[in-house]
């Protein structure tokens, strides 16, 4: 499929020039002319494309003089990308089974290039007058209002939308398809939601959502949304999760559509999403980072607005855990020595592809929650609000943000100008604490110490002892400004716990003796901590046990404790770290500790997995327990799970996949069905028919952990080939089989073989080549693997090579193997 298009660019010369450089990939430019003065005749100029800098070049005939204004028109054709990025074609089949097409644009960061030349960074802000010309069948959405239809013949009509607002190109969006909406008007904005027909019974729950959302970020920023319309739309066939063009965002459908089978953490998810592009709107789109080193300014803050805002407007979903969580899988990534600072130059499109990662999103957002929780009042709120006042429709820099919030500058530059965070080592004798900060890097060395860098962060530490250790009002701050420092405590103090709830982006050693107070609290009252700080020292532990700093018999006494944890967090920050071990010592083929290893997991966690009821649960965090602990029960083969699971999908065979299943419970009893032939045949039958994008998600993930390597090869042959299975769904389905052991390789030895043709489907350095070479790799733990993945990287040279995520791989193998070769006495010994 291919398209034309015309573009008119007006442009003021800043000094004097025969050529006028803008940014063009994949188009072909048919003609190109230059107008100096309204009126005057237009001059043909011609057009000279660089190709490895996606640019091209117009020569003007004369030489623009400074001060001129000039109007560029070239026009152009196009095939529509076959990718994921830049003006795409898509394909669904409806109800009828008849197959329907569309095409929509994803341009950030860097493909509005692929669909019109333009002057394409982010600092080039413009204002857009779209007109799209359309066959009779489709509508036409873009980011602003539609002004006018024009009819041009039976079959064609041209649809002539608004003049934009200022905006850079990157969020620039339209779309042609046969979709239908239903809106409301929200203080004088009006809210629609856009899906396919037959799907328009799954969007109420969305339009609602981004109404009550809109009207919070009215009030918190205080600056009303700008635009008159605000439109949602699910896109069948889409690789991110969202993006936040302004005034037509877009979604994947499981983030945008909510059916009411669906379960509660699935409502949770799609609140998140629209809460997150909503932000956007004022961070990212009203006030837009200078260049991409700064991507953080609008997908840190979005992050952190996102949780604040459904915390505010949603506390039935207790969003705070999940957050909590979020920020130990940040602290993890930003832990290897190829993490990057929040704030770091990029040049290549590689690079700025991979700024998308968890250091601009989750560890931006730890940082601002880290911030507001030490500043008073509505301290942090006003100096937003100050930054989007000064700044609306301009481009900032890091700085920017900080110089809007009074007196933090100076701290906050310790945590986006520098790689990592730190580790606070905390040493008490008798009344006296000292303190020493250092980098927390994990290294690949004999010692595994962290590393010898002179970096400090200014680092605002909040703790509570054992005299008072579980509300707000037992906090107690220190800013711990120098490499250390030291501080007396009142009579009557045994232990300290830092960091306390979590708030702050960094971890704590206790020593030996520290450690030992701690955890005996946690065995005979585990309640003296709250359940976000039990949850940070099963964090900080098993950090520190794999930095080389404490012992995993440590490790192994605090889990003890867990016999008697109830909570969520806690509980899946323990399964999460335990259940890697088993992995890495199960894709090492060692089946007696394997054996071991699950009868320990089973033996803590046994008593509340049986606890666990099979019928529809209300609240969040029991769905979100009970689906990891029934997750890996049934993994682990737990006979009462196995039973129940298979009990449900027998049920729900027999009824033709119409039984109501809890939402939560979907994936655990799929992937139990999934394990046989006839099973696996029938939810993929399913599979096919399902209209509801959670269900089948689900139903992929239990398809993909089939222990049928045929099975296997099949299903990623078909994602890649977007057969049956979306492309989009490959870096899920690549994920779920690397989980068990049948077909880790099998994707490995896929992703070796097809590697040129992923980079055809997914842009080099994007999120989802990162989510493949990572959960293809992460848990190998030999030499021969290592070598392996060494060798075929560095076989791609330019085409995969130089990627941070690759130097990400490699260096999580080689600490593998180090810990495996530190540890597997240990294991041995205590399991």
């Amino acid at each position: 499929m291919s398209f034309t298009g015309s573009v008119s660019i007006v442009v003021e010369v800043l000094e004097d020039t025969e050529n006028v450089v803008l940014h063009s990939s994949k188009l072909n430019i048919s003609k190109a002319t230059i107008q100096v003065a309204e009126g005057a005749q237009p001059k043909m100029a011609t057009v000279v494309e660089y190709e490895p800098w996606q640019q091209i070049a117009i020569k003007s005939p004369y030489t623009l003089k400074k001060g001129q204004k000039c109007s560029l028109t070239l026009e152009y054709n196009a095939n529509l990308s076959s990718s994921y990025d830049g003006f795409y074609n898509s394909s669904y089949e409806d109800k009828g089974g008849v197959q329907r097409f569309l095409a929509a644009t994803q341009f950030e960061p860097l493909a509005a290039r692929k669909a019109f030349p333009c002057f394409d960074e982010p600092a080039f802000k413009a204002t857009f007058l779209i007109k799209i010309r359309r066959d009779a069948e489709y509508i036409s959405l873009s980011n602003m209002p539609k002004n006018k239809t024009v009819k041009l013949s039976d079959r064609l009509f041209e649809d002539e939308f608004e003049k934009s607002v200022t905006m850079s190109t990157y969020l620039v969006a339209f779309i042609v398809g046969n979709f239908k909406n239903i809106s409301k008007d929200v203080n004088g904005t009006l809210v629609s939601v856009y899906t396919v027909p037959e799907k328009l019974d799954q969007v109420s729950y969305a339009l609602d959502t981004a109404a009550q959302l809109l009207e919070f970020y009215n009030q918190f920023f205080q600056i009303k949304y700008p635009l008159k319309k605000l439109d949602l739309v699910a896109i069948p066939d889409f690789l991110a999760g969202a993006m936040e063009n302004w005034g037509l965002i877009t979604f994947r459908e499981t983030t945008l559509l909510y059916d009411n089978t669906s379960s509660v953490m699935d409502k949770q998810l799609v609140t998140v999403v629209i809460a997150h592009e909503l932000a956007h709107q004022w961070f990212g789109n009203l006030v837009t980072m200078e260049w991409w080193n700064d991507l953080w300014l609008n997908e840190g803050f979005a992050t952190y607005m996102e949780y604040m805002s459904i915390e505010k407007t949603f506390p039935e979903l207790e969003i705070e855990d999940d957050f909590l969580i979020t920020r130990f899988k940040a602290l993890a990534r930003d832990s290897l020595n190829s993490s990057h600072p929040i704030s770091t130059n990029v040049t290549t499109p590689e690079e700025i592809e991979e700024m998308f990662d968890s250091v601009s999103y989750e560890k931006g957002a730890s940082i601002l929650l880290m911030l507001n929780s030490t500043l008073t009042g509505d301290d942090f709120q006003q100096g937003v609000v100050r930054y989007l006042n000064k700044y609306k429709n301009m481009n900032t820099k890091n700085e920017d943000l900080w110089n809007s919030i009074s007196k933090v500058t100076e701290m906050m530059n310790t945590w986006t100008l520098q790689k990592g965070f730190p580790l606070v080592t905390v040493t008490k004798k008798g009344k006296q604490v000292t303190l020493v900060q250092e980098h927390f890097q994990l290294q690949v060395d004999s010692d595994n110490s962290t590393t010898h860098s002179s970096n400090l962060w200014q680092i605002p530490l909040v703790f509570v002892n054992n005299t008072c250790s579980n509300s707000l009002a037992c906090r107690q701050d220190f800013l711990l400004k120098n490499k250390s420092a030291m501080f007396n405590v009142a009579d009557g103090v045994q232990w300290l716990k830092f960091n306390f709830k979590n708030e702050g982006f960094y971890i704590v050693h206790y020593g030996e003796e520290g450690w030992t107070d701690l955890i005996k609290t946690l065995q005979s009252d585990h309640l003296a901590f709250t359940y976000q700080d039990r949850a940070n020292l099963i964090n900080d532990i098993f950090s520190i046990s794999r930095l080389g700093r404490t012992s995993f018999r440590q490790v192994l006494k605090l889990t003890e404790y867990l016999v008697n944890e109830t909570e969520m967090v806690p509980v899946t920050v323990a399964l999460s770290r335990l259940n890697y071990i088993y992995r890495l010592l199960d894709k090492r083929g060692m089946l007696p500790l394997v054996s071991r290893m699950t009868k320990r997991i089973l033996r803590i966690f046994g008593n509340l997995m049986n606890n666990q009821t099979w019928d529809e649960e209300e609240s969040v965090s029991k769905q979100q327990l009970r689906s990891s602990l029934l997750e890996v029960a049934c993994q682990h083969k737990l006979d009462s799970c196995i039973k129940n699971a298979d009990s449900l999908f027998q049920k729900w065979i027999s009824e033709n996949s119409t039984l109501r299943l809890p939402g939560d419970l979907m994936k655990t009893v799929f992937t139990v069905g999934a394990q046989t032939n006839d099973g696996w045949e029938k939810l993929f039958t399913a599979y096919k028919l399902s209209k509801i994008g959670a269900e089948k998600k689900k139903i992929l993930q239990a398809l993909a952990s089939t222990q049928d390597i045929r099975k296997i090869v099949w299903l990623l042959q078909a994602s890649l080939e977007d057969s049956d299975i979306q492309t989009q769904e490959l870096p899920l389905v690549i994920s779920t089989i690397c989980k068990n052991f049948a077909g880790h390789l099998y994707a490995w030895d896929f992703v070796k073989e097809n590697w040129d043709r992923i980079l055809e489907k997914f842009p080099l350095g994007s999120f989802a080549i990162q989510s493949i070479v990572m959960t293809t790799t992460q848990q190998f733990s030999t030499n021969m693997r290592l070598f392996e993945v060494m060798t075929f990287f560095q076989s791609l040279k330019d085409k995969g090579s130089q990627l941070r995520v690759v130097q990400g791989a490699i260096e999580t193998i080689k600490l593998n193997i180090q810990w495996m070769d530190k540890n597997l006495d240990t294991l041995n010994n205590w399991l």
